[in-house]
């Protein structure tokens, strides 16, 4: 047993509080048991939300372990969303994560996705797939041709051709119903968000309904806005419509075409009354069109816009379809949203990079994008397959829920697992798995992306994660 007061060195630091952990003798990595005592003190109420914890280096002297193993566990309860970090604030207690978000809470950056060989993040396309010949001559002919004018500050909405190669395109290809001039272009859905919570927020709405479980990010976008945030539940058709009207908000944040992350669309029945919803109280819809693009068994429906487009800001991006990397989205807006909704935009960045914009706008006008999209749904249907077919042969009475669609699948286990130790056995097999825990923290539900893994790498991944369980169990 290790106690970070049982050595010589304890009282001596000023880096942070003292800690008690107890490291269980047994098997199993000595960094997998470190995290666990680290989320039981939190679990347990030994450490509270908020409460500042000691330095890497201070806790790694105290316990008598190598720094570099504590820099490991901090990263990973970061992840997972039991801690937080803040540059020049260190590390502290942000709770346990809350019943229905995905472990690890949010979306990796640089430092996370790729670490691992088998990594099942629900989030990524195949990136090795972006084609980087076609950028690179689009973007070398939009250098050739642009005027001297496009390199000067942008047009904080977007650039006149990306907003109208926009505009075309999903008017034909998701049905909505806009023009160049509602359109603004973004870095990302994630700012697109952010700029619609603040914007909402100075306009007086204080609480939006969202879909639970929903991706872990759009509440905290929401609730950094200063917005009361109301969780509905999702069936087998999507967000319980019936349901909005006693959660008192102004506006809902629903995913319609693939629910995130169930894997659900939201049935005719149910878009017909969310839209009367809005219409009855002069309420918003915010669509995020999540995983549209992506259907493999039928043609998808339209957008939930085209039913309303005065109660609907349409929300999506080229990262899902292209890469994330590029940081380029889009809001279709209520004419009376615009001008407010540039403001913020400019407030924040002044706008996006205008040759991205002009390349991606190429894309469209010449539908290579089409061609790109139809080479990715061939390749993200055989990888869910193969999904399918390694959970069949490795995890037998697994099933998946949800449509055949998007870039992630819902897996159903026969019996729930405890959800931290399947992170962290999975990450010790070069697994990452991202369950949805309850509020004990088992989960057999598993979100499981395929998209940015090969056929081969999807039934290895299967098989060691299968080892896993089977170990917990």
């Amino acid at each position: 047993m290790n106690r970070s007061n049982s050595n010589t060195n304890v009282g001596t630091s000023t880096a942070g509080p003292e800690l008690l952990l107890e490291l269980d003798r047994g098997d199993g990595p000595l960094a997998a048991r470190l995290q666990g005592a680290l989320r039981e003190a939190v679990r347990a109420g030994r450490l509270a939300p908020a409460e500042r914890l000691p330095s890497t280096r201070t806790l790694a002297r105290d316990l008598g372990l190598s720094r570099r193993l504590v820099v490991e566990a901090y990263g990973q309860l970061v992840a997972e969303g039991w801690l937080a970090a803040r540059q020049g604030a260190g590390t502290s207690v942000a709770g346990p994560p809350r019943e229905g978000s995905l472990l690890p809470a949010p979306e990796p950056g640089p430092a996370l996705v790729g670490r691992l060989p088998y990594d099942f993040f629900p989030g990524s396309p195949d990136l090795a797939s972006f084609p980087r010949a076609l950028w690179l001559r689009t973007l070398r002919e939009v250098l050739r041709s642009a005027p001297d004018e496009a390199l000067h500050y942008p047009d904080v909405a977007g650039t006149p051709e990306l907003r109208g190669a926009l505009t075309a395109h999903l008017g034909r290809v998701r049905g909505v119903v806009t023009t160049p001039e509602r359109v603004v272009v973004t870095s990302g859905a994630r700012q697109g968000l952010t700029l619609l919570g603040r914007m909402l927020a100075r306009r007086g709405v204080a609480r939006i309904a969202i879909e639970w479980p929903t991706l872990p990010l759009h509440a905290e976008i929401l609730e950094a806005a200063g917005h009361e945030v109301a969780r509905v539940p999702v069936d087998g058709d999507g967000v319980l419509v019936e349901r909005l009207e006693a959660t008192g908000a102004d506006a809902v944040l629903v995913t319609p075409a693939h629910q995130a992350p169930r894997g659900v669309a939201l049935t005719p029945a149910r878009r017909a009354a969310l839209v009367a919803w809005a219409q009855a109280g002069e309420r918003l819809i915010v669509e995020d069109d999540y995983d549209a693009e992506f259907r493999y068994d039928r043609r998808p429906l339209g957008a939930v816009q085209a039913l309303a487009p005065e109660h609907v800001a349409y929300l999506g991006s080229a990262s899902k379809t292209l890469a994330p990397g590029l940081r380029l989205g889009w809001l279709a807006l209520p004419a009376a949203l615009v001008a407010p909704l540039a403001r913020e935009k400019g407030l924040d960045d002044g706008g996006c990079q205008t040759l991205d914009q002009l390349t991606l706008a190429r894309l469209l006008d010449t539908a290579a994008y089409d061609r790109v999209l139809r080479a990715a749904r061939r390749r993200n249907r055989a990888r869910r397959d193969a999904l399918v077919s390694a959970l069949a042969a490795e995890l037998p009475g697994t099933r998946l829920e949800g449509l055949a669609a998007g870039l992630h699948a819902l897996a159903r286990l026969p019996a729930p697992v405890d959800a931290a130790r399947l992170v962290a056995g999975g990450r010790a097999a070069g697994v990452g798995v991202y369950p949805i825990p309850d509020r004990r923290g088992q989960s057999d539900q598993l979100v499981l992306g395929y998209a940015c893994l090969s056929e081969p790498a999807i039934a290895e991944g299967v098989r060691r994660l299968a080892e896993v369980i089977a170990a917990l169990r």
